[in-house]
This record gives C-alpha cells, structure tokens and sequence, in this order.
C-alpha cells in the first residue's frame, strides 16, 4: 500500500494504491563536514505553458520539466532560491537564500526586489512564499543554514501589492517554513519545522489590513513520526484540504485538522510538492536530490490564484 490510511476519507482524495514515480535525481548536495547545501524544492507550475518550474538552492539552479522534454535546466544562477511561485499576473516570485532577499521576474525578465530587509536589518533566508489574489506576498524568514542573522527572530512577513510596505504578520516560530492560504483566502496556514506543527491564523478581516488576527493563532495539526519528512512544503487543494511534506511523505489534513493520510515517500525526506497538469491532479513532488510526481483524485488551487 502506498498511501497511509488514517482516517475514512482519504480515498475520495487519493487511491490507496497511488505511488510516486521518481523522474529524475542528482539534485541538492552536502558541505565537506557533511551538512545539508542544499536540495530540490520549490516547484511551481505554469498551465498556459504546461511545465513546471523547479529550484535546486545547492546549486543556483532552475529547472524547467514538460512531458514533451522531461527535466532541462532553465537558469544557471538564481542565488540559490528556495520557494517559487506565481502573482495574480502570473510572474514569477522567489524566496533567494544567497540574497537573502524575495525577489519578482519581470515579463522582459529584469528582476524587482520584493523585500531584502526588515526595518533596516537583512532578512534571514527567505524560505517559502504564497500570494493573495489581490497580490498581497506573505513569505517565511526562518534562520536556517549557517545565516549570519541580524535579526532576533524567525519571521512571517506580508509585502503589499504595490511593494510599499512590509510588515512583520508572526514572529514567536523557531523555524517558520511552509506557507499556504484557505480557498477563500481567510486563513493563512504556516508550518514549524522544529515543532512539528501546523498553525492557523485567521486574517483581520475586520480592518481589512491583509494582516492577521493573532487571537485566533491555534495549533491547527501537530505532526509526529518517525519515518523521514517533517513540516516542509504545503499547500491546499480546492476543497480546503492541507497537503503538507511530514514524517513519511505528504500528509493529507482536513479542513478541521483530521489526518486523513500519508503519501508515502519510503526512506526519501520529501521537501517540497505543487499540484498540476491539465487538471491539477498531478502532484510534482521535489525530495532532497530527487524529482516526481504522483495522480490524486482531487485538484489543488490554481497558481496564480484566481482573483476574488
């Protein structure tokens, strides 16, 4: 069996019998001391093209795969970026570690800093990113490998449409990663690495800031195990359901916080994955070195998101 059942459900999202099927490796690599330099992450696909963009932050590379060509390399020097995904006008936005900046590709293919600091102060490493359908960006700042922080904290931050501003929306995570939204965009969901969580977090609707209402901050899944996988790469599909990299593959939560299931992965440490295809049903998985996929039943949120 390739998918983990823990609660009734799940084979409504995915098959019992669904496995994923490995295309390509020989991404990411190690330091000398034998630390991680870095892996495959971020995909992100592009419908109107039909291929998927993914990073490989080890080496400053970006790969492009299509059925037609299989997996091609798209850009040789990206600042080793992490997390990719798309605006409401379909440009490209990347989390860039070796920056430390977040960063936007113009249609003529110049690039826009998005944010690099905070109030004066470099940001960490940007890690992962997601974006409103009114182009509100909200992105993760943990401090992960071997940063020269000169910020005290790991943060979540959201940059308005126009780039104006930045405002710091959570600070109290020991390492923010995975960052997704609700299908109607009212709650913003940000995974903790090291705590091996899920949290929740309505938006201030009230003022309609774009900020959070940090009284409604609630544990929305704790993930445990101890196959490979923790807290990582996430995202929701169209019926609200939360996909998210953990121990053992990619768990499957519904929208009340429930385990469905596991994805299983074997003895490979997912990162990262995105829904796409004709019809959002293909899961693009990216794994420390490897790249695949996997058919569910269910489709994701299209990226860009349709606007409201």
């Amino acid at each position: 069996m390739a998918v983990e059942k823990t609660a009734p459900g799940i084979e409504r999202l995915v098959s019992l019998n669904a496995e994923i099927e490995w295309i390509a490796d020989g991404f990411g690599g190690f330091f000398e001391d034998g630390g991680i330099k870095g892996v495959a992450e971020g995909p992100v696909w592009f419908h109107e093209g039909n291929y998927l963009l993914f990073s490989d932050n080890a080496n400053s590379k970006r790969y492009k795969w299509s059925a037609q060509k299989g997996v091609e390399l798209y850009k040789d020097g990206t600042n080793d970026a992490n997390g990719l995904t798309r605006d409401p006008q379909g440009r490209l936005l990347a989390c860039e570690h070796a920056s430390r900046s977040v960063t936007r590709e113009e249609p003529d293919g110049s690039i826009t800093v998005v944010a690099n600091n905070y109030r004066g102060w470099k940001l960490n490493r940007p890690n992962d990113i997601c974006v409103k359908s009114d182009g509100g960006i909200y992105f993760t700042d943990p401090i992960t490998m071997r940063v020269d922080t000169e910020l005290d904290f790991a943060g979540v931050y959201r940059v308005s449409p126009d780039l104006s501003r930045i405002n710091l929306v959570a600070r109290d995570f020991v390492l923010p990663n995975g960052i997704a939204l609700s299908p109607d965009e009212s709650i913003l969901y940000v995974n903790d690495t090291m705590r091996m969580h899920i949290r929740a977090f309505n938006f201030d609707l009230f003022n309609n800031t774009g900020l959070l209402n940090l009284a409604s901050d609630r544990v929305f899944c704790q993930m445990s195990g101890k196959l490979p996988g923790a807290p990582d790469g996430m995202k929701v599909d169209s019926e609200g359901n939360v996909w998210c990299t953990g121990p053992g593959g990619i768990w499957i939560i519904d929208p009340s916080g429930r385990h469905l299931g596991t994805i299983l992965a074997g003895n490979r440490h997912i990162t990262n994955f995105c829904f796409g295809g004709d019809d959002l049903t293909t899961v693009f998985v990216t794994g420390l070195m490897e790249f695949g996929r996997v058919e569910v039943k269910i489709p994701g949120l299209p990226t860009p998101r349709n606007k409201k």
